[in-house]
């Protein structure tokens, strides 16, 4: 194929045009408005499930489950708030962690989409900022632990289990992990970005070097706080409920939610004329990465779900009692639909060589993995946050939209600031070069 092998231009800027800005503008007013009317059809009533019989032997242990909380239609807003706020932090840290260990390998197939990748942790300033914001305002709705009379001896509110996990578990050392781990993963992005823009102005290996010293150092990082976000964001929300591999599902549904984005982004500036050193092979190994971490994802659900229904007890067990059949089984719609959409749908799409060479296929994955990872995240966050009062509607659409637009804006933002392609990346003629 001479034309694999043609040497392209990768002299290439972004243009953020106005046009663009002005939808993504649009879409979050748009999700403004949505969200401003399904809160006030919330708050008028309508919508709201009012009582759904709890599958037999639940623990109401989450807000508005019980234990003399009462639910408010603000902690649904609330909730949604949440789940997207952690969704996007995973698909925005996820652009260094690929970055992380493609330089750790020492690859060079990718250089000619990198800045895609290098552009999206740009977005863990806002993510952090809201989730810091919601904890604050809504931390007793969100998160039962946060209740003081859990942890009084005496009080009918005691929990002992809660109880037993308040050296991990309490407000002050849930907040300062939080800085630490938006910190530690802005702060290490931060000294990569400024060598890969270094990297352009002056060449050489030294920053390319320095960028896999930073690069081995976050991957050391997220080694631990992937976990321990996971925990934190996640699965303290079911305080009683734990599971020893709920790190590794996290990061495994991050990644590959991660990796559709990049896929979907690396397509969709193709197809507007950009990156011109991309070709079939990079798109067919970002498919195979697609196909293969959407394979590992279902492989960890799979392991927690089988360890969990084999062991049969009931502190494990309720965590899939509550999304099966608790709540009047309004949450199990959205369960099948996260395994369709992220073990099925992905492994049939993707399967032949051609499909991860195809334009349109790849968009069609990518689309239904981002699609179905959302739902992941709100499988797993909604049920112990806002119970029977779930559901899906204007709110939902609203806060997914706004996110949304903020993400591509700061995507899009950032990959104006530096060539399109790493001109003096010393991995360049391999990329450009890259044949399989």
């Amino acid at each position: 194929m001479a034309s694999v092998h043609a040497a392209p231009s990768v002299e290439e800027q972004y243009e953020f045009t106005s046009g663009t800005k002005n939808r993504l503008l649009y879409g979050a007013i748009g999700g403004l408005v949505l969200v401003g009317i399904g809160a006030f059809l919330l708050a008028s009533g309508f919508g709201s499930h009012e009582t759904h019989e709890v599958a037999q032997g639940a623990t109401m242990e989450g807000a508005g489950h019980g234990g003399g909380h009462e639910f408010h239609w603000t902690t649904r807003l609330w909730a949604n708030i949440w789940v997207n706020s952690v969704y996007f932090t995973g698909i925005a840290v996820v652009g260094m962690f690929f970055l992380s260990y493609t330089y750790l390998a020492q690859a060079g197939w990718h250089v000619a989409f990198k800045r895609i990748p290098e552009a999206m942790p740009a977005f863990l300033p806002f993510t952090a900022i809201i989730m810091l914001i919601t904890f604050f305002i809504a931390g007793h709705d969100l998160f039962h632990w946060t209740h003081s009379e859990l942890y009084e001896v005496g009080n009918e509110q005691f929990d002992p289990i809660i109880s037993g996990k308040k050296g991990y578990l309490n407000t002050p050392f849930f907040l300062i992990r939080m800085v630490l781990y938006f910190g530690l993963w802005y702060g290490l992005w931060m000294m990569l970005r400024k060598q890969s823009l270094l990297e352009d102005e002056l060449g050489g290996l030294e920053p390319y070097n320095k960028s896999i010293r930073y690069g081995t150092i976050f991957l050391v990082v997220f080694a631990v706080t992937s976990s321990t976000s996971a925990w934190d964001f996640v699965m303290s929300i079911d305080t009683h409920w734990f599971s020893t591999m709920f790190g590794w599902y996290t990061l495994a549904s991050w990644h590959v939610a991660g990796l559709a984005v990049i896929t979907l982004s690396v397509v969709t500036l193709k197809e507007q004329g950009y990156l011109k050193a991309v070709n079939a092979s990079h798109l067919h190994d970002l498919g195979k990465f697609i196909f293969a971490f959407s394979i590992f994802w279902t492989y960890v659900w799979f392991a927690q779900f089988m360890l969990i229904y084999y062991a049969n007890l009931p502190e494990e067990t309720i965590y899939y009692e509550e999304r099966f059949s608790g709540f009047g089984g309004i949450y199990k719609t959205p369960f099948f639909v996260n395994l369709f959409l992220n073990f099925v749908f992905p492994f049939l799409v993707l399967m032949t060589r051609d499909a991860k060479r195809t334009h349109i296929f790849l968009k069609i994955a990518c689309w239904g993995v981002i699609v179905g990872h959302y739902f992941d995240f709100y499988t797993n966050i909604m049920p112990g946050t806002v119970g029977e009062h779930g559901g899906f509607g204007l709110i939902e659409f609203g806060t997914i939209l706004i996110f949304a637009c903020l993400f591509i804006w700061s995507v899009a933002n950032q990959l104006t600031k530096a060539n399109l392609v790493p001109r003096n990346h010393p991995m360049l003629e391999e990329t450009v070069h890259h044949d399989i």
